[in-house]
């Protein structure tokens, strides 16, 4: 199978992240307490970083565009990007600062992040390198919750990114982040973007949360708060009616990932997939009208959450890309879910994909954190 491309565009930043010592309690961050703690991992971080980078780890040869300031942030995250390959796909705004996060991410803990989206903000549809898409096969666009120019205007934008993608022959996957609801993006008109853009995406990956604030505000509201706490996820009641939502609004094919419990899954009809194989040179009919929730597989540690979600699209893209079966390709997304965890930050826990395969066909346990109703 010819070696194919991939493109890895959007939201990237710089992480600042602390090593919590002992239990990792947060009891102590309070006003005016001392929390020691350990040293800071500093890592490049958002969906140009942390997808693509990983895409690269699975082997696929992948060029990413971002956009940094002119400043020592910048400087970090040019040197980061230049050590794992390549760097030229990073624009510098000299009139904007770099993006960062602190991240604080305690053992045993969901994330906190402090962030702020700096040259994120002034991304656009023209900041997209025509020449790097010609002979791409996909192209991934990830967190315009937090690009400000994706989400301005209705989304004008972001539909110019995804068509500027398709004409180029593309197969498109668009990704999410979190969404304050105080925010300026938590006011914009999510149904009426999504409505705009999902006609040219492939592969919709958001989170439940994310997904659930964007298309089902109802569900949002009266769920997020029981299961950010805590308590499981119902396939019947809280993911469904989502997939039901997000259909509505366009999606063809789409992962919906549920933090530790897994993702759910579903595809279109055989005009969805099409495109798609056309693109990649393989035949994706086989995968036409495919539903279901795939289940995580149980790490040997859990150290940070950080990048999990996008390392698991990663190895569905490199999984897809590289040739492997629908059923291989969901069961990879969900290992490297479970081996990113183990690292501290979204690269350090991976493993080849192969090695997952091996541990996979080996009896790897799966974990049973979803409430399945039916």
């Amino acid at each position: 199978m010819k070696a194919l491309r991939a493109v890895a565009a959007g939201h990237i930043c710089l992480d600042i992240t602390p090593l919590f010592p002992g239990d990792g309690s947060l009891a102590a961050l309070r006003p005016g307490a001392l929390a020691n703690v350990g040293p800071a991992q500093i890592n490049t971080g958002g969906s140009v970083a942390n997808t693509g980078l990983a895409l690269r780890f699975f082997g696929i040869e992948t060029a990413l565009m971002g956009k940094v300031g002119a400043d020592p942030f910048g400087e970090l995250v040019r040197s980061a990007l230049a050590a794992k390959g390549r760097d030229e796909g990073l624009i510098t705004d000299a009139g904007s600062d770099t993006s960062y996060s602190v991240v604080i991410a305690p053992a045993g803990t969901d994330r906190i992040f402090l962030h702020n989206p700096g040259a994120n903000n002034s991304f656009s549809a023209g900041d997209i390198d025509s020449r790097a898409l010609e002979g791409a096969a996909w192209f991934h666009f990830g967190y315009p919750p937090i690009m400000r120019r994706m989400f301005a205007s209705g989304g004008e934008e972001l539909e110019l990114v995804f068509r500027k993608a398709r004409e180029a022959g593309c197969v498109t996957s668009l990704d999410m982040a979190a969404v304050d609801p105080a925010s300026e993006a938590g006011k914009a008109p999510w149904e009426d973007i999504l409505r705009r853009v999902l006609p040219y995406v492939d592969f919709f990956v958001p989170s439940w949360e994310e997904l659930a604030y964007m298309a089902a505000r109802p569900l949002y509201n009266e769920r997020a708060a029981a299961i950010a706490s805590g308590e499981a996820m119902s396939l019947e009641r809280d993911i469904e009616p989502l997939a039901g939502a997000a259909r509505e609004l366009g999606a063809g094919n789409m992962l919906i990932k549920c933090g530790a419990a897994g993702f759910y899954y579903q595809t279109g009809g055989a005009a969805a997939l099409e495109r798609a194989g056309t693109a990649l040179g393989r035949d994706l009919s086989g995968w036409a009208g495919r539903s279901g929730f795939e289940r995580s597989y149980t790490p040997e540690r859990v150290v940070s959450g950080t990048g999990a979600g996008d390392t698991t699209i990663a190895a569905f893209i490199a999984a897809v890309m590289s040739g492997f079966g629908f059923g291989d390709c969901l069961h990879l997304a969900a290992a490297a879910g479970a081996s990113c965890v183990e690292g501290v930050d979204a690269l350090g826990g991976l493993k080849p994909l192969p090695e997952l395969k091996r541990r996979i066909d080996a009896g790897w346990a799966k974990q049973r954190l979803l409430r399945e109703d039916k």
